[in-house]
This record gives structure tokens, C-alpha cells and sequence, in this order.
């Protein structure tokens, strides 16, 4: 039997993060055909997988907009133009079609093949791995958790949570109307996140406990995580009830097979030039993975850098189309 026919595509994006999103809205408004892939399950990128219920403040047009639902926004808005996702499965190796025409193939871990006539990579910070919680080993899955998708599935819980930057008092806020109790246990006293969201943790009467390390996680007769042990920096040792232990203790991020693709990459990100193109004919990169001179890595940077490249792609697949398109209003 034959090996099936590659997919075939104008516009690769590599990340579905929200700017690979947004790119996949504008191509489709550029009338380019677009699929996505990214190593992650879902779409979202790093903002469904590690903070979906946090509120997001410096989105234009949004006052205050929640994670999952910025992301379900951005997914809707891209459907009208029906972009092939192809989530869970990681970009591995970039080449030139030895053709004449400059297309791009990119193959994937599980040997598929995508042949696109452009790349933009949008990876965000790259592939994520959370730092373990050493008294956790054996424990993650079981009670012991990374990142929280979902708030009422701790419902009614006793809820510890490790760590002292701003994802661990995201989580403690975020938590505390729906558990039954949350603590935070930080192995300092002083905190790397903000002082104004400590401020309102201690404001809103959290338990911090501080100069301290979780020791131990132990369970019920069932096997289900029961309690903790922590030990105070004086010796002091207590044990606090938890079904569920959120180690927010930050993560390692690379950009895995992508930095053997030739883009010119420093200091884990992608150098590229005012149409945000790389050192590769025909590969683009936006988002927090671009770099230049003054970059600002917001969201709604990687929204504007988004088009940018989309524009300067439109251009270089088809070099009699306009390079400003109009606006999607006069449509």
C-alpha cells in the first residue's frame, strides 16, 4: 500500500497558542488555507495549560477576560475558515521541497508530513516541563497536580499549594471560593510574585506558611491523598489536611526540534526582521518566540505580530496580492 499524500497547505502555524490563533483567523482572511500543530492536546497554548481561569487585563477591548474564554473566543473567531488542527502531535524536522517551488515540508513525530507553502512559528516560550515537587514522587495524577484546568473539580477540597510566584498565588485566589480550604507553603519568606497580589492574598485571610517545605504526601486507606507534612526551616513539623497539592513550583521550557530548523535562534528565541521573517526563506515566526530590538512579549503583541507576518506570507506566495489587504470591516 502506498504512504497517504502529505497534507497539503498554504500556511503551516507551529503553536496554537493565542497568536497562532489569531494567525489562523488572518490567513484565512488573506484566503490562504491554514493548519495548525502543536505538541499540547488542546489549543491555547501555555494559556490553557497553565493558567485557563486566571483574568487577563492587557487584552484590547477587554477590560478583564478570563484565560479559557479569551482562547474559546480566538477559536471561533478562526473557524470560519475551517483551519485543519492537528493537536498532540509534535513538529519534528523542517525541509525545503526539492521541487522548484520553495514550498516547505515539516514532518511530525508520528511520521506524518505537512507541505506548506510558508511556516510561522508561533511556539510561545517552547515545550514547557513543569519543576517537580520532591516530596511528590509517585504522587502526580493521584492528587498532586501541575496547573488546574478546571476550579470546581476542587470543589469542597482542602487544597495546598507549593510555591511563591505569581502562578501559585494565581491558584491560591483562584481557589479559595471554591475549596473547602487553601494554604499556601513557601520555602522562603519573601515572595517572587507581585507584592499586589500577596497583598491580597493576606488581605482575603489565606493561610501562608512560609520558611517551609512539604515533606511528605501521605494517604487514606483508600490510597487517596489525605494529608501533607510540613516542616518549618526551625524544626517545627505540622500536617495539614489536602486532597489536592498544586505544585506551582514554575517550569523548563525549550524549543525542542525547532532549534535545529535554521532560523537563528539566541537566547531560546527566534530572531526576525520588521515582516517578521527568520533567517529561512519563507519561515516567519510572532508571538513570544519572536525577538528584535524593544520587543514587548504581550498577548496583544503576538495579536498584531500575527498579522504582520500573515500580510508579508500573503505577499511572498503571491507576489501581485497587496500587501495591506484592507480592513475586515469593508468585507
Amino acid at each position: 500500500m502506498s504512504a497517504p499524500e502529505p497534507l497539503s497547505v498554504d500556511l503551516l502555524v507551529v503553536g496554537a497558542g493565542p497568536t497562532g490563533l489569531y494567525a489562523a483567523y488572518y490567513a484565512g482572511f488573506r484566503g490562504l488555507s491554514t493548519a495548525i500543530v502543536d505538541s499540547l492536546p488542546e489549543a491555547g497554548g501555555q494559556v490553557t495549560a497553565m493558567y485557563p481561569e486566571k483574568m487577563i487585563y492587557d487584552v484590547a477591548g477587554f477590560p478583564a477576560v478570563r484565560g479559557r474564554d479569551l482562547v474559546k473566543g480566538l477559536v471561533e473567531q478562526a473557524s470560519q475558515w475551517n483551519p485543519t488542527y492537528l493537536l498532540g502531535r509534535r513538529a519534528q524536522e523542517l525541509h525545503t521541497v526539492e521541487d522548484g517551488t520553495g514550498d516547505l515540508r515539516v514532518t511530525l513525530e508520528d511520521g506524518a508530513s505537512i507541505r506548506a507553502g510558508a511556516v510561522l512559528v508561533t511556539a510561545g516560550i517552547g515545550e514547557f516541563t513543569p519543576r517537580p515537587l520532591p516530596a511528590g514522587e509517585g504522587w502526580l495524577g493521584r492528587g498532586l497536580v501541575h496547573f488546574v484546568p478546571a476550579l470546581d473539580a476542587h470543589a469542597g477540597q482542602d487544597v495546598v499549594v507549593v510555591g511563591g510566584g505569581d502562578s501559585a498565588f494565581d491558584w491560591v485566589l483562584a481557589l479559595r471560593p471554591v475549596a473547602a480550604s487553601v494554604t499556601l507553603v513557601h520555602r522562603r519568606a519573601r515572595f517572587r510574585a507581585a507584592d499586589s497580589i500577596v497583598r491580597q492574598a493576606y488581605a482575603e485571610g489565606v493561610r501562608v506558611i512560609t520558611d517551609a517545605e512539604v515533606t511528605a504526601l501521605r494517604g487514606d486507606a483508600a490510597g487517596e491523598l489525605a494529608e501533607v507534612d510540613v516542616e518549618l526551616r526551625d524544626g517545627t513539623r505540622m500536617s495539614l489536611p489536602a486532597q489536592t497539592v498544586v505544585a506551582a513550583l514554575g517550569f523548563t521550557a525549550d524549543l525542542g526540534p525547532i532549534e535545529s530548523w535554521g532560523l537563528g535562534i539566541e537566547r531560546r528565541a527566534i530572531k526576525v526582521d520588521t515582516t517578521m521573517a527568520t533567517a529561512r526563506e519563507r519561515v516567519y515566526a510572532a508571538g513570544d518566540v519572536a525577538s528584535y530590538p524593544g520587543k514587548v512579549k504581550l498577548i496583544a503583541t503576538g495579536f498584531g505580530e500575527a498579522a504582520t507576518a500573515v500580510n508579508n506570507i500573503a505577499v511572498a506566495l503571491d507576489p501581485s496580492a497587496k500587501l495591506f489587504p484592507g480592513h475586515s470591516s469593508d468585507a
